[in-house]
């Protein structure tokens, strides 16, 4: 079954970039273009292998890196400082200055994100608070796609899929994980991101299981937390059930209608 997934929740090719910039704990000022170049490719590979449609800016941008990197390797006149004057200006000096300027954007939303959320803590007299009891306060930070992507790719690292000329006949589909997910979610309060690929054993059920994830995240059913970046991910259910039931009927309303 081919499935093409168009999704809104991807942020764009420089998000990506300061993705892997953050992950390989790479300097923003003194980026190795050799190697962001091959680790975006391999992420844009990633992305094609899942039939994701790609917007046409990741594609520009991963034109725009294998320029840069190839006119770092053209040799440059001998001078004390590889970049400077004489040698001409350094080719990722405009890439350098995007991404800066646009963390600056990042980091600038992210505070007032948080003053939103202080003031949302604020409560005037005279109503009845509801407190959640939590045994462990622990403080999350939201997971982006680029870090399911990431979670994902170690899933894959993991598994080993064995290669026979049966024919297997797989009817399962986007749809019934979808399905299967909030069944889930709706008996526990939280699951690992891992712990939805544990029994699975095909590349075609990891992928869909996966594609159903991120629909979810689309659909703003799924709230998806760590503590820390880089370490465990947990999925929670982000809508009560009535919610769900009207978001999911319109969904597959709509899938229904596509040709």
């Amino acid at each position: 079954m081919t499935y093409r997934c168009k999704l809104e929740i991807f942020e764009g090719p420089l998000d990506l970039l300061l993705h892997l910039l953050k992950e390989q704990k790479m300097d923003i000022y003194d980026i190795p273009i050799s190697e962001i170049t091959r680790q975006y490719m391999e992420s844009l590979a990633l992305m094609k292998e899942l039939n994701l449609e790609l917007v046409g800016e990741y594609l520009v941008m991963a034109a725009e890196l294998a320029h840069i990197k190839s006119k770092t390797l053209l040799p440059t006149p001998e001078t004390d400082d590889e970049w400077d004057a004489g040698g001409g200006e350094d080719p990722r000096a405009e890439l350098m200055r995007r991404l800066r300027e646009y963390q600056r954007y990042r980091d600038a939303a992210f505070e007032l994100r948080m003053k939103e959320h202080d003031q949302q803590q604020i409560f005037v007299r005279g109503g009845q608070i509801e407190v959640e009891q939590d045994s462990e306060e622990k403080e999350l930070v939201e997971v982006t796609v680029f870090d399911l992507f990431k979670a994902y790719q170690k899933i894959l690292d993991t598994k080993s899929f064995e290669k026979d000329y049966e024919i297997e006949i797989n009817e399962i589909s986007v749809t019934d994980r979808i399905e299967h997910i909030m069944e889930i979610l709706n008996s526990v309060e939280s699951v690992t991101f891992d712990s939805l690929f544990t029994v699975l054993n095909s590349k075609h059920e990891i992928i869909v299981t996966f594609l159903a994830i991120l629909e979810l995240m689309r659909l703003k059913l799924l709230r998806i937390q760590q503590t820390h970046h880089f370490e465990t991910i947990r999925i929670y259910k982000a809508a009560n059930q009535e919610t769900q039931e009207a978001i999911l009927k319109e969904y597959h309303r709509s899938t229904n209608s596509e040709p």
